[in-house]
């Protein structure tokens, strides 16, 4: 089954990264949640894509700069929409309990590529396991050294690989470098991407796929997980495919 992936949230409906575009996302019928994880100045992990806080919050800064007492005092939500301005940076552990709670998939992506955040793998996987979520999440990133260092510090938590250009056979690097999935940009994906990979037993999660005449494509190759901002549109196509056993893109 492909698993329904909710990019930041909810976050064509809602601003990215936030606990309503979380809460959202689980209400328009998503499987999982796609986020992306910083780390503060005192070692709190935080769900903020850029390293720098001033696209996404009333703040500027790096992520890196701030304690969290600090961070917590920005509005995540008044870029978005006024209405919106109450809402806060929230960390890792709250959507934990969230998904937690409503039996949701998370992957966290580690941010440690051009902020180098030393320890955050093992504090994430420490937190996993605080939860017995081992089983529910997917750690990746651009920065495959992390997902390797996730791997010598637990064989067991499932990895994968974020690109955005075309790998020559990533599925078999993916296992070369003992990972579980590839996670590529949805451009560089092809049918014979999929099936080799699944041939090998590694899964494969595209991001972002908002168009849904590529949702249909990707869902008749049975891919392991989409990516999107608009959860709905893919639940509903997904609900479509399941009941005529069938799922072909428009000519």
């Amino acid at each position: 089954m492909t698993l329904n992936y909710a990019h930041r949230g909810a976050s064509g409906y809602f601003p990215e990264n936030t606990m309503i575009a979380f809460e959202k996302a689980i209400e328009l019928g998503c499987d999982a949640i796609e986020t992306d994880v910083q780390m503060t100045s005192d070692g709190v992990l935080v769900l903020i894509h850029d390293e720098d806080v001033s696209r996404t919050t009333d703040g500027s800064g790096l992520v890196k700069d701030y304690t969290f007492n600090n961070l917590r005092k920005l509005s995540a939500g008044s870029w978005y929409d006024k209405k919106f301005s109450s809402e806060k940076i929230p960390t890792a552990e709250e959507l934990i309990l969230l998904t937690k709670s409503k039996g949701i998939k998370v992957n966290f992506e580690l941010k440690t590529g051009i902020v180098l955040y030393p320890g955050i793998e093992e504090q994430i996987i420490n937190l996993i396991y605080k939860y017995n979520m081992e089983h529910h999440v997917v750690l990746s990133s651009f920065n495959h050294y992390s997902m390797v260092h996730c791997k010598e510090i637990d064989k067991n938590i499932t990895t994968g690989l974020l690109y955005v250009e075309g790998l020559y056979r990533p599925a078999l690097y993916c296992k070369s470098i003992s990972c579980d999935a590839i996670h590529p940009d949805y451009h560089t994906v092809t049918e014979e991407i999929v099936r080799e990979a699944k041939q090998n037993r590694i899964l494969v999660n595209a991001y972002t796929v908002d168009d849904e005449n590529i949702m249909k494509t990707m869902l008749s190759w049975k891919i392991d997980g989409i990516i999107t901002n608009y959860p709905d549109k893919l639940a509903k196509l997904k609900e479509a495919c399941q009941r005529k056993k069938s799922c072909e893109p428009s000519p």
